[in-house]
């Protein structure tokens, strides 16, 4: 006898619609492909500041500035050329390993280069608030100020998550 889609269904906390359970190869899709959409955001980002570090280098006030700033904006320069490498390799990934019945493997990479990719990002977005701080503002000013956005980027992308993952495996009692 077959099992009705009811009875398929996964429970849900909190009244939550029932959702039907979905195999390893669905699973795997659709994973493969919010990866993809996070890398279309994530890129877009990425791309725009990074082209904005490299105009920096071609105004007349680049020639004036001192060689910390000169060293935050190659650093910089570099996390950025870095971050676009990391959130743009899924797609090579994608196009150049489709069909090869390698998606596990496929998500589970692309996953951690996404992860690499905004620590890279986040660095390269303090890196360049750093840059323009110091520019208009006191030295110890801009350097703390550029320090609390790359801590509201680390609270924000990586402590919130892992606590919010925490608090639901302690909820529904797993740790895995």
């Amino acid at each position: 006898m077959t099992a009705t889609p009811a009875e398929t269904q996964a429970p849900t906390p909190h009244g939550a619609q029932p959702v039907s359970e979905e195999d390893a190869h669905e699973r795997v899709n659709r994973r493969w492909a919010e990866i993809l959409q996070e890398t279309r955001v994530a890129q877009t980002g990425v791309q725009i500041l990074f082209g904005f570090l490299l105009s920096v280098a071609f105004t007349p006030r680049f020639g004036d500035l001192g060689a910390f700033d000169t060293s935050v904006y190659v650093l910089t320069v570099i996390l950025g050329a870095a971050a676009t490498g990391a959130l743009i390799a899924p797609v090579s990934l994608h196009r150049l390993l489709t069909g090869e019945r390698m998606k596990d493997d496929l998500v589970a990479v692309a996953g951690r280069l996404m992860v690499t990719g905004l620590v890279l990002l986040a660095l390269t977005i303090s890196g360049t608030v750093l840059l323009i701080l110091h520019v208009v503002l006191p030295d110890q000013l801009a350097e703390v100020l550029a320090g609390g956005v790359l801590l509201w980027f680390a609270l924000c992308w990586y402590a919130l998550p892992l606590w919010l993952k925490k608090r639901a495996e302690r909820r529904h009692g797993t740790s895995d």
